[in-house]
């Protein structure tokens, strides 16, 4: 199975969402790669569009989540939204530990780590964002990952709230590039980072996919070398979310 992630960010108007959701899940109840559980989608709206959307995703197979939570559940935290409404919501994602977070809002390792554990106390699957700043080769970048992989998960070990993560390969030089990392690049990092997930049973049933400018096209080029893709841009049109469901049902025989 692959999974494919979509976050909007923060470029759609309300009722540009909204269309876009129900486009994107009339696309789910009728595609072959999601009906025969050949691939599995989540998105991800902005706080605002959370409630509707999840109504629009209803009875499709579309998973709904959030672009960020609160390292608490409750308290005096204005503006902030915790993982437990989150979960009551109906979310099943969560994303954390973007670069953009990271660089516009001063998120450092430790606030990822309370965040992560965060997600996984309250039944979320946070979608972990990892990525080295600068391109250079593989060593590099698996040392950074796996570096920001076991610091991610340490505050959730020692509580002992481990679980099935989704980890996002961005490495953040190809984040907003005209073309993704290299195919064999990326493969070499994503399974570096499915052996160290696999090495611990307690993250049993995550999965490792890419983000960084993916496209149409990269995932036949990536085959069996990474879980999925995390979409941005090159999903606002949902016909070309729809190309990569189809990309997938091809990989698996799914289609003729």
């Amino acid at each position: 199975m692959r999974t494919i992630g979509v976050s909007l960010k923060m470029y759609f108007s309300h009722d540009r969402t909204l269309r876009w959701c129900a486009e994107v899940a009339e696309i789910a109840r009728r595609h072959p790669a999601l009906r025969d559980g050949a691939a599995e989608l989540f998105v991800l709206p902005s706080f605002t569009a959370l409630s509707p959307v999840l109504e629009r995703c209803r009875n499709s197979s579309v998973a709904v989540g959030a672009q960020d939570l609160f390292w608490e559940d409750a308290g005096a935290f204005t503006g902030e939204v915790s993982g437990s409404v989150l979960h009551e919501m109906g979310c099943r994602y969560v994303e954390v530990g973007h670069a953009e977070r990271r660089r516009l809002f001063g998120e450092d390792d430790s606030t990822v780590a309370a965040k992560t554990a965060a997600a996984l106390r309250n039944g979320l699957v946070p979608v972990l964002c990892l990525g080295e700043e600068q391109a250079h080769g593989v060593d590099d970048a698996v040392r950074t990952c796996r570096q920001q992989l076991d610091s991610a998960l340490r505050t959730a070990r020692e509580a002992g709230v481990l679980g099935p993560v989704t980890v996002a390969y961005e490495p953040q030089w190809a984040i907003g590039a005209a073309e993704p990392a290299d195919p064999a690049f990326i493969g070499a990092v994503c399974g570096e980072l499915r052996e160290a997930l696999a090495a611990d049973p307690a993250s049993a049933g995550s999965r490792v996919i890419y983000g960084g400018s993916a496209k149409p096209g990269l995932l036949s080029a990536l085959g069996d070398s990474a879980d999925g893709l995390f979409l941005g841009r090159f999903a606002h049109e949902s016909a070309a979310l729809e190309r990569i469901l189809d990309e997938v049902a091809e990989l698996d025989g799914a289609l003729s």
